[in-house]
């Protein structure tokens, strides 16, 4: 389908696509019963509204961290089974873990929709806010790290921007936060298509069969030929198979992305490019990479033409954080997308997420130490000792990532900048050998 024909959808168009969402679903539910669903972790509901369900995993002692899912999709993607759960990562590192689910508005709700702010402000903010206030009262911290994964990323750095107090560390997943016409997939469709409200207005809430069309003709090798790819290399290992069909029942999870959301992330972002330019508005405010000024830590895959490198690594270069890491992940087998690779990759889980775990620790001691120098009134040099103890983690992680997987390999490639004014001093881990490009 032409991108030009978006534009005029009739009322059968429309009919039709939200009834693809729902035969997609029912294939969804029939490889469910095959025995390819998700094998989530226990959790509890601690707060719920319209479009959120705040869950919590665990009941440890240790700092909070709050999870943010692309607001597509089902939110189990983070935890699809325990080798290969980005949640039970974090729970045995000793983290409180949330997760912000989002949940789907009723039809009805269409227009509450608009007057109530599901836009970009909606999410990341207000419906944030309301997480965060949430841990704070169930847990009694009022700082997070927050980390969100591709357009949940985008609602993480937002939150981050407009609340950096209440933020420890920002981990951002091959999250598109700038968005560069020349090496952007989906610019040809953005500019074949004279306004988004138009398409809004005709469904109130775009049916995810629109959204998985409109990505497959942005960029049919990703989300065509490399699953095929990927499916023929994991025939030949029970596990790796396993995976691709728990990532491709979770394709057919999709729900309707509210009209005012969908609006922004058109107009707002990929249009205009207004966050990378520091000129996204959010209430009353007008905000930027040089809003960002937590620890950051960003990863992106050098291959991707979804999330291309460019989109991650300005918005990282120009963040006013004073202590930055930059992660290169270069695929795994049996992740059917490459672009959840992050997230369910055995080989992320072996070496990307072991270096962001180190990086946090780092930085986490680094506090400590400054806070007991100031209770006894002596002086360190800005953040030299984090600097010091990032280099040394990612070090061992480099050594540690030089043996092969059984899968073949994911590149990691670490870079912590720093210095005695609070840059954190500089690392890079080597990798082990890539798996074939999918």
């Amino acid at each position: 389908m032409y991108a030009s024909n978006w534009n005029d959808l009739s009322t059968f168009g429309v009919a039709a696509l939200k009834h693809m969402d729902r035969s997609r679903q029912a294939r969804g539910q029939l490889l469910e019963r095959a025995g390819y669903g998700p094998q989530e972790t226990p959790c509890i509901v601690v707060h719920a509204e319209a479009g959120l369900k705040l869950r919590r995993y665990g009941d440890s002692g240790g700092p909070a961290v709050l999870l943010v899912p692309a607001p597509i999709k089902r939110a189990y993607i983070w935890d699809l089974a325990p080798a290969i759960s980005v949640v039970q990562r974090w729970l045995e590192h000793g983290y409180r873990v949330y997760l912000a689910e989002w949940v789907p508005l009723d039809e009805g709700q269409d227009a509450a929709a608009d007057s109530a702010g599901f836009g970009l402000a909606g999410y990341g903010d207000r419906l944030l806010t309301n997480s965060r206030r949430a841990i704070q009262q169930d847990c009694g911290q009022d700082q997070v790290v927050i980390a969100g994964h591709s357009l949940g990323g985008i609602l993480a750095a937002i939150h981050a921007c407009l609340h950096p107090e209440h933020i420890a560390a920002t981990v951002l997943l091959e999250s598109p936060l700038g968005f560069d016409p020349a090496s952007d997939c989906f610019a040809p469709l953005v500019r074949a298509t004279p306004d988004a409200r138009r398409i809004a207005d005709a469904f109130g809430q775009v049916p995810g069969s629109f959204l998985n069309m409109m990505s497959a003709a942005a960029e049919p090798h990703a989300f065509g030929w490399e699953r095929l790819l990927d499916r023929t290399v994991s025939m030949s290992s029970p596990q790796a198979l396993g995976s691709y069909m728990r990532v491709e029942r979770w394709t057919h999870d999709e729900f309707p992305l509210p009209g005012p959301l969908f609006v922004d992330l058109v107009e707002a972002l990929y249009r205009r490019d207004a966050l990378s330019k520091g000129e996204l508005v959010i209430g009353a405010r007008s905000i930027g990479p040089h809003d960002l000024r937590t620890p950051l830590i960003s990863v992106f895959d050098p291959r991707s033409k979804v999330i291309p490198p460019q989109s991650v690594q300005s918005f990282h270069e120009a963040a006013a954080s004073a202590d930055k890491l930059l992660l290169e992940y270069s695929g795994d087998i049996g992740v059917n997308l490459q672009h959840v690779g992050v997230l369910v990759g055995r080989n992320a889980h072996a070496r990307l997420w072991p270096a962001i775990f180190n990086w946090l620790d780092a930085l986490r001691d680094a506090a400590s130490v400054a806070a007991a120098a100031t209770e006894t009134g002596v002086t360190v040099a800005g953040n030299t000792a984090a600097g010091k103890t990032a280099a040394e983690s990612t070090g061992a992680e480099s050594t540690a990532a030089q043996g092969a997987s059984a899968d073949g390999g994911a590149a990691a490639t670490l870079a912590a900048s720093g210095s005695a004014d609070g840059k954190a001093a500089a690392a890079t881990a080597a990798s082990a050998p890539a798996s074939p490009p999918l």
